[in-house]
């Protein structure tokens, strides 16, 4: 299980030199000029390091790799969860400002369509009708901050092992800039790779924090963790179950459900470990109960057995508190705490308005995550700001001006 993995480190290592050499356990494997999107290139690296996996996807193919990102990842449509892609942005080796700036997408994302081109992923893919071609990208780059982002193996991966990668990467832009620390923005699961890094909550093989992050900026993160799949299950699904007509990359509350008049069982959408079947680690480790502030959708079909498990008229699954402890980083999170050294800053969308999905109305949020989690301060050491842009949903906020202004008001 990824809780007995869990390791929490407190203090902080020395200080590191300005000069750190790249790590010795990174290989660069491929590097590609010119891609799409604006980027001035994108490296791939192994870390070869003892511990990381070959993660499972989804049998289907609705996980695997795609756009040019698949060309990057060397053809491999299901990459290997110690290989990862690191971007440049223009003016990464010149801007203006010396701290360069790391950026972290979320879950079932890319750094393409997080960062450089909204609307890559076609309409409603950016939270709206009409999409952009530019993002954060673009609006930090042309404003003289060193950009570079990362990009996963697997698009709902293990939260520790992605930690150790921005680890890798922040170690990489150090060396390649010869500067001592790095900024970083992660945006929603992003947050949680982000925040496990600063915070030494890592894998048992896994390396502690090197001291070497100056300022962490949360974009719609789960701080105080989201029970958005539970709560809305019924709706939710309906997104998922190829019976029932969906295709979205998400895990299910439920092993079983009822489409069109046939019961049908998916364990491999399952939040935890279920048949074999762990394709959705990362997201269990986002899991914190909302209940007892915000209540359940009780306009959901099942929605009684669907959140506190059991067997309903159409559905049936284990309930959230199964999930949460077969892994949740909540609390391992909170109780490692971000050290002081890091000026942490927390921006939450205050609009559910996302096309195409059923949006969290159970309290204010950005339609996926309450904006109570995403601006959770427990086990902050600094908090640096905090924001509520309140004409942002969750899909908005990689591209938003309100929000660009705002993160990089806090990276100046």
């Amino acid at each position: 299980m990824l809780a007995v993995l869990l390791a929490l480190l407190t203090g902080l290592v020395g200080a590191p030199t300005a000069s750190a050499a790249a790590p010795a356990y990174l290989t660069m494997e491929a590097s590609y000029s010119s891609p799409a999107n604006g980027w001035e290139r994108v490296e791939r690296y192994l870390d070869t390091t003892a511990g990381f996996r070959q993660e499972q996807y989804p049998p289907d193919g609705r996980g695997d790799q795609d756009g040019q990102r698949l060309t990057f990842f060397g053809g491999v449509k299901q990459p290997y969860s110690g290989r990862f892609l690191l971007y440049s942005a223009p003016g990464w080796n010149s801007g203006a400002h010396q701290v360069p700036v790391l950026l972290v997408h979320g879950a079932n994302d890319n750094p393409d369509r997080a960062w450089a081109n909204p609307g890559e992923s076609g309409g409603y893919g950016c939270g709206t009708a009409s999409c952009p071609n530019t993002g954060l990208m673009q609006y930090l780059s042309t404003r003289g901050y060193r950009v570079f982002a990362i990009g996963f193996a697997h698009k709902q991966g293990d939260n520790l092992m992605q930690a150790q990668e921005v680890g890798d990467a922040v170690a990489l832009i150090r060396a390649r800039l010869g500067v001592s620390q790095v900024d970083l923005v992660g945006w929603s699961k992003g947050e949680m790779s982000t925040r496990a890094y600063v915070s030494s909550v890592k894998p048992s093989w896994g390396r502690p924090y090197a001291g070497d992050v100056r300022r962490l900026v949360t974009l719609g993160g789960p701080n105080g963790g989201y029970d958005y799949p539970f709560a809305h299950g019924w709706a939710h699904d309906f997104s998922i179950w190829p019976e029932c007509g969906g295709k979205v990359n998400a895990p299910s509350p439920h092993l079983r459900m009822t489409c069109y008049g046939t019961y049908q069982a998916h364990p491999e959408y399952a939040f935890t470990p279920t048949g074999g079947y762990d394709d959705y680690p990362g997201q269990r480790q986002m899991l914190a109960r909302w209940d007892g502030t915000y209540g359940v959708d009780q306009s959901q079909q099942d929605w009684y057995t669907t959140y506190y498990g059991g067997q309903g008229f159409y559905t049936d699954g284990t309930g959230i508190q199964p999930a949460i402890a077969a892994g949740s980083l909540i609390t391992p999170l909170h109780q490692a705490g971000i050290p002081a050294q890091v000026r942490t800053f927390l921006l939450a969308g205050g609009t559910p308005s996302i096309l195409g999905i059923f949006n969290e109305n159970r309290g204010p949020s950005d339609g996926v995550v309450f904006v109570s989690s995403a601006l959770d301060t427990t086990g902050v050491g600094t908090v640096g700001g905090t924001a509520l842009v309140a004409g942002a949903n969750h899909l908005e906020l990689g591209w938003n001006t309100t929000v660009a202004a705002k993160v990089a008001g806090w990276l100046d």
